[in-house]
């Protein structure tokens, strides 16, 4: 997985669209974060997902807890290196449709 292919993953959502966060590209909807690349460093992204999702997804060497208070929300690293490209986009989804307003989810 590049750089390049987790942002077209994140850009396919309904509405998503690329902005910038603490010097990190990022993708919203409806104005939320719900993924962002290169945090901690270049080697990675980071989706947002409920706490109770995370859990299954860090039981992958591909995913990791953010660290602090962070991870503990749901912010999950994602090493693109080593990232199933299927088990990516089905931690996308589900970080959009957390962040998603209620009509683009019917």
């Amino acid at each position: 997985m590049t750089a390049s292919e987790f942002q077209r993953i994140a850009l396919s959502m309904p509405e998503a669209v690329e902005s910038a966060h603490m010097d990190h590209p990022d993708f919203r909807v409806n104005g939320k974060i719900f993924a962002t690349l290169g945090y901690p460093n270049d080697e990675y992204g980071m989706v947002i997902l409920p706490p109770d999702e995370q859990s299954g997804f860090i039981k992958s060497d591909a995913f990791t807890p953010a660290k602090g208070a962070w991870g503990r929300r749901g912010s999950t690293c994602v090493h693109l290196k080593t990232v199933d490209r299927s088990r990516l986009e089905e931690a996308m989804k589900i970080a959009w449709r957390a962040k998603a307003p209620t009509h683009l989810l019917r």
